[in-house]
Parts: C-alpha cells; structure tokens; sequence
C-alpha cells in the first residue's frame, strides 16, 4: 500500500514538474546564510527536496513496518515456548494424576471382594474415559491456540 501511495505522488510530482517548467526552472537568489548563489532554478530544488523527503520518509516508514514485524515474530515465539512449557508441565500432572488413580484402584482391586470388583471396573472404565476427554479437549485447545498464533 505505501509503495502504491508513494508511486502515485511521484506520477503526480512529476507530472506538476511537466506543467510547470518554465516556473520550476526560473532563476532566482538563494541566500544559504554565509554564500550566496544567483541565477538557481529554486523551484527545481525545492522539487528535488520534496522527492528526497518523500523516499526518505517512505524508507524509515519501511524499516519501522519490519521492527514491528520483527517484535511481532518474536513475541509469537516466546509464546510457543511458553505454551510448549505449560503443555509439558501439564501433561506430568496429568501422569502424576493417572499414577496416583492407578495406585488407589490397584489397593481398591486388592482390598475388595468380587461383589465391589464390578464397581471398581466401572469407575476405571470412568477414568479412562475421562482422561481421553480431557486429552481430546487439551489436543482441540492446542489446536486452537495454534491458529490463532499464526
């Protein structure tokens, strides 16, 4: 877009310069303080000027625009990373969790007759259940998360 715009007032700049040449190449006095020049064309450097201001202006505008990107990329990245730690450290709960279950199931099987077994059964059919549906739920978040870092 800014190339587009900074194209269009250079067609326009030039174009003013074609209609005006014989304003733009008049000879006047410049006064620069300490010399003086006469017979320069000033319109002609005031022309030039404004196309050297307008590129200088387009050029910092584009080295601004990539800085921005610059810290855009990298703040993605960081939040990868944390999300690749929060991720890891949540999963290690979740193994500390299903260990912790398995243990009070495996001391419920070995204390219990076969009339509580069935129970026991149905709750661990439970569990597991429950642990695909929060690792489906956790996998659709990372997913999601995913898109929308991108």
């Amino acid at each position: 877009m800014r190339t587009a715009v900074l194209i269009a007032l250079l067609v326009l700049l030039g174009l003013f310069a074609v209609l005006n040449t014989n304003a733009l190449m008049y000879p006047h006095t410049l006064s620069l303080g300490f010399v003086t020049y006469r017979g320069v064309p000033m319109g002609l450097v005031l022309l030039i000027l404004a196309t050297l201001l307008m590129l200088l202006f387009y050029f910092w505008a584009g080295l601004t625009g990539l800085r921005a990107q610059a810290d855009s990329a990298r703040l993605l990245r960081d939040m990868e990373a944390l999300r690749v730690s929060l991720d890891s450290q949540e999963g290690s709960r979740f193994a500390q969790l299903q260990e912790h279950l398995d243990r009070r199931l495996q001391a419920l099987e070995a204390g219990s007759g076969t009339g509580q077994k069935g129970e026991v059964a149905a709750l661990s059919a439970r569990v597991d259940a429950l642990s695909r549906d929060v690792n489906l739920q956790l996998a659709q978040l990372d997913d999601y998360l995913k898109a929308k870092l991108r």
